[in-house]
């Protein structure tokens, strides 16, 4: 219990101000985990705030149209974590009247919520003593205890999850779960943690081996993919464009894109305009094409690195069912794309 006490009397001490942890409203707590999945804090809150603002309950986050919730989530990624974050709030508000399962297993049967975003809603909102274990808990209980088990097995989380409980005053498990997950966040950081000011620099097995650089031990890594997006930005007499719905599972479901050729590496200006006169555009007449940038723009996902470069082409004519440019900035567009729309 020493360890508990000592760590849940820091957290009252430093935990930073953040909105969800004014509430114990399943709703917001549940919206919250979500969007900080793969996702920073400082990143995350003022989505949350947005999302909060917006659709204040999840009545109204279930009545709104996917396109408008995949608008407002731009630019934090992970796409599917919106369009499963929509369909769960209508299985909520529709067949379970707006009331979220008040129990770990039920919540588990969610769309989108695994084992760490049941733990925390069930804890945070009902007071159901179940630990959360995310990379925080694994790299604080790895090194206080001095634990090798390598993280990237299955069977680590059942491991750090039975620790954890074990550890969890179970009339305290909301403050408990909150005060290992900051203590991970601010103090025992991955790179270069401050041992000298830690309240455990005299009880952390890994501080007195020399081992805190060390732990957690994580063997698995990703591939990662490289990948050759080639846009097509085409403009009409009228200074129209057209854009398409990606439609396919995979990165970027039911966003918005320019007409694309994938290639195999990256190509020069010759081979694009070769591969346009077999585009959907080669019946056009094209009056100029020029890059927009020479180098690509490398956009860095967790599994894929998208090497893109955006080709202006200006065509004779007008586009059937072009897009003006006030109109193209409501569409939901990946991050890279936004961007690129909104310096031109």
């Amino acid at each position: 219990m020493i360890f508990s006490n000592s760590l849940i009397q820091w957290y009252l001490q430093n935990k930073r101000d953040l909105p969800w942890r004014n509430t114990t409203n399943p709703y917001a707590i549940w919206l919250s985990e979500i969007m900080l999945q793969q996702t920073r804090v400082a990143q995350g809150t003022p989505y949350f705030l947005s999302f909060m603002d917006v659709f204040p309950t999840v009545f109204d986050l279930a009545k709104a149209d996917e396109e408008q919730v995949l608008k407002l989530w731009q630019g934090l990624g992970y796409y599917s974590r919106a369009r499963n974050l929509h369909k769960t709030a209508q299985y909520v508000a529709f067949d379970l009247g707006g009331v979220f399962p008040a129990t770990y297993n039920e919540l588990l049967k969610l769309k989108g919520v695994g084992e760490y975003t049941a733990a925390a809603i069930a804890s945070f909102s009902y007071q159901e003593p179940v630990p959360v274990v995310d990379g925080n808990v694994f790299r604080v209980l790895s090194r206080y205890f001095d634990i090798e088990t390598d993280i990237a097995l299955a069977s680590a989380k059942k491991e750090f999850a039975a620790l954890a409980f074990e550890l969890m005053p179970k009339d305290m498990p909301a403050t408990f779960n909150q005060a290992i997950m900051e203590f991970g966040a601010l103090q025992c950081v991955p790179k270069s943690p401050d041992c000298s000011i830690c309240i455990f620099n005299e009880s952390c097995a890994a501080l007195q081996k020399k081992k805190v650089a060390q732990l957690p031990v994580k063997s698995k890594k990703l591939k990662v993919r490289n990948r050759y997006f080639n846009y097509l930005v085409v403009s009409d007499d009228d200074d129209n464009t057209v854009i398409q719905k990606r439609s396919s599972k995979g990165i970027w479901y039911n966003l918005y894109e320019f007409p694309l050729i994938e290639t195999e590496k990256e190509e020069d200006f010759d081979c694009i305009a070769d591969l346009l006169k077999k585009s959907d555009f080669g019946s056009h007449t094209i009056i100029g094409m020029m890059e927009d940038n020479q180098k690509s723009i490398i956009h860095k996902l967790s599994h894929q690195h998208l090497h893109i470069k955006f080709w202006k082409i200006k065509i004779k004519g007008r586009i059937e069912n072009g897009i003006d440019k006030e109109h193209l900035k409501t569409f939901p567009f990946p991050i890279v794309i936004h961007n690129f729309i909104e310096k031109e």
